[in-house]
């Protein structure tokens, strides 16, 4: 749905003008909350903002937090696709949705998290941030119902021009993209053979059907990641009988749901004193398990194994469904919260088989083996479609921008792009760690815009014989049926994405934001 978009008081005339310095920034016009749509001509205004922010999930609402507080002055809006704040955590509604990360470090290190589940579900996590949007009031600076198709900039007015679906168009001094990093509209799909002959009911879990009633049911839950492993023992309460099909088998590892240094803390400290610590605690408990795993592989497995003998003390069955082919970490490790999967497993209410599927048939699905899974519903875990930028396309000077060709600087911005900034967390950690960083190395380069008298930073492209490897250090599927849409990076300090928050801390903050950048003094407009 679209809604009205006001003409902001420095809509015409901002062209060229450092960061901070048009009428905007004397008398500050924000957009307004939404409302009821009005005629579709009002969608054909301009609106001119000096930060326009894509996507109002966990990144943009932090983003537009960081703008606030760390640049004030800075006039802004938030361009959300869909009706609703939230992000992921309003989008993913099937059963027993959770975080993967506990919440001390997904939550925003400047709002405390009060509750007591230290690995949260998806409702509690969207009501989160929805109440940091109310209570900073960033809810009145979002568009809902506004998708980005393209941006293109514009070095004679230094400016983007963002266009939309709905036939609206903003204009604004930076960019910063917070779209997430895969498709809204559609999951990766495999090709089943056969599937048109299943005589039961289908799902993908990014589209649940609110109607799907699984009580009693016979249900083959189909992938072997995280959303397959949070699936199996929320839909093993009621189901009649829930199997996890793999093709391979994942790490995972138990995690207790509550934290009970955090219990303690927050019974003497104060809530922010509290949680930085616990924050602090987790990081370096996480940090020191990921580099155990690509130091001392062999080390970490033993401990993965130990950690799943706790609830399944069958070693064959460990080793056929519970051994992956792969070093732990060369894939995302999935969080099993109380164990809660292996209990499923352990007293008989679900099952794990790994084989590959032949074809769907009207009882369910057959086997390579020729064994038949009976099932009433499937749901396909399959995985999901990453897509760069919110799939928006990019123009510079009239050129069109393949993203997949450029190369990354500081994980966040990219070589040759002038004034925009994109949003991706970590895969080893919390996804909040380095969005709160991304946001806030970007509201330290817009004040230093403002400050210098300048218009742009363009990040220079990286010599041509420097290494060209893949954004993300993963052997998923997922990742690399989708590594060429992405930026590459060089390895080398600042094109590189790391998967460091100790490390990213420092170099984010402190970095020199001159290096490697092209920087253009602001301009009057002639005449």
């Amino acid at each position: 749905m679209a809604h009205a978009e006001g003409r902001s008081a420095d809509a015409a005339g901002h062209h060229g003008r450092p960061l901070g310095t048009g009428p905007g920034a004397r008398r500050r016009r924000v957009p307004s909350p939404p409302r009821a749509p009005v005629a579709q001509t009002r969608e054909m205004t301009t609106d001119h903002v000096d930060v326009l922010i894509v996507g109002a999930g966990l990144s943009g609402i932090g983003a537009a937090w960081r703008l606030q507080h760390d640049a004030p002055g800075t006039t802004y809006a938030i361009l959300e696709s869909r009706d609703a704040i939230g992000g992921t955590w309003d989008l993913f509604r099937y059963p027993g949705v959770r975080s993967d990360s506990d919440m001390f470090t997904l939550a925003y290190p400047f709002r405390p998290w009060r509750e007591p589940e230290s690995m949260a579900g998806g409702e509690r996590i969207r009501d989160y941030i929805r109440d940091t949007a109310a209570q900073a009031r960033i809810t009145e600076h979002i568009r809902f119902g506004t998708r980005v198709t393209g941006a293109q900039w514009s070095s004679d007015e230094a400016r983007w021009t963002v266009r939309t679906r709905g036939g609206a168009t903003w204009t604004c001094s930076f960019l910063y993209v917070c779209a997430g990093y895969y498709d809204y509209e559609q999951g990766h799909q495999p090709d089943f053979p056969g599937l048109d002959d299943f005589a039961g009911r289908f799902v993908h879990p990014q589209f649940w059907p609110a109607d799907l009633d699984h009580a009693g049911r016979r249900v083959v839950v189909v992938g072997s990641g995280a959303t397959a492993v949070t699936l199996v023992p929320a839909m093993a309460q009621t189901a009649g009988h829930v199997t996890m099909l793999q093709r391979s088998p994942s790490y995972l590892t138990a995690l207790a749901r509550t934290d009970g240094v955090a219990d303690a803390l927050r019974r003497f400290l104060p809530a922010g004193v509290a949680h930085s610590l616990v924050r602090t605690k987790n990081v370096l408990l996480t940090s020191a398990f990921y580099q155990l795993c690509r130091r001392r592989p062999e080390t970490a497995k033993k401990l993965l194994r130990a950690g799943a003998r706790r609830f399944l003390d069958d070693p064959a069955y460990l080793d056929e469904h519970f051994t992956p082919a792969y070093e732990p970490w060369d894939q995302r490790l999935c969080v099993v919260p109380g164990g809660d999967f292996f209990r499923a497993v352990a007293d008989g209410r679900a099952s794990v088989v790994t084989e590959r599927i032949d074809r769907f048939v009207p009882e369910g699905v057959r086997l390579e083996s020729g064994r038949v899974l009976d099932a009433d519903v499937v749901v396909s875990a399959t995985g999901l479609t990453l897509l760069p930028l919110g799939g928006m396309d990019l123009e510079v000077d009239g050129e069109p921008v393949d993203v997949g060709r450029t190369v990354v600087y500081r994980g966040l911005m990219l070589g040759g792009v002038p004034n925009l900034a994109f949003c991706f967390g970590y895969t080893n950690a919390s996804w909040t760690l380095r969005a709160d960083l991304s946001s806030r190395y970007v509201a330290r380069l817009v004040r230093h815009l403002r400050r210098r008298g300048l218009a742009s930073a363009t990040p220079r492209v990286p010599a041509a014989d420097t290494p060209r490897l893949p954004f993300l250090d993963l052997t998923s599927s997922y990742v690399r049926r989708a590594v060429d849409r992405f930026p590459r990076r060089t390895g080398r300090e600042p094109f590189d994405v790391r998967q460091n928050y100790l490390l990213d801390r420092i170099v984010m903050r402190t970095a020199t934001l001159d290096r490697d950048m092209d920087l253009v003094p602001g301009r009057v407009p002639a005449g």
